[in-house]
């Protein structure tokens, strides 16, 4: 698999089989497994004051992306997300 870009807008199918364009916002590495932090595509491109909703996907092996469904593992991903996001605003 190629390495994923920060930048890169992909669909993704939601569990409604919606299709959804999303931005990758970042990527890392947490516990020897990489991850993606994404946001809705529309949200990115739109300068505003207001949060936007960022969700974070596990890249496997073979390149999909897999939806994180493992309470501890979403809590050790996103405080390493954050954590790179704190030291980059400083």
């Amino acid at each position: 698999m190629d390495k994923i870009e920060v930048g890169e807008v992909f669909t993704i199918t939601d569990e409604n089989d919606n299709e959804q364009e999303v931005e990758v916002l970042a990527s890392m590495t947490v516990e020897g497994s990489d991850y993606v932090a994404i946001a809705f595509a529309e949200d990115v491109e739109v300068e505003t004051e207001d949060d936007i909703d960022i969700f974070f996907l596990k890249v496997e092996d073979e390149g999909e992306f897999s939806y994180i469904e493992n309470d501890d593992e979403f809590e050790k991903v996103s405080a390493a997300f954050a954590s790179v996001m704190d030291e980059e605003e400083e």
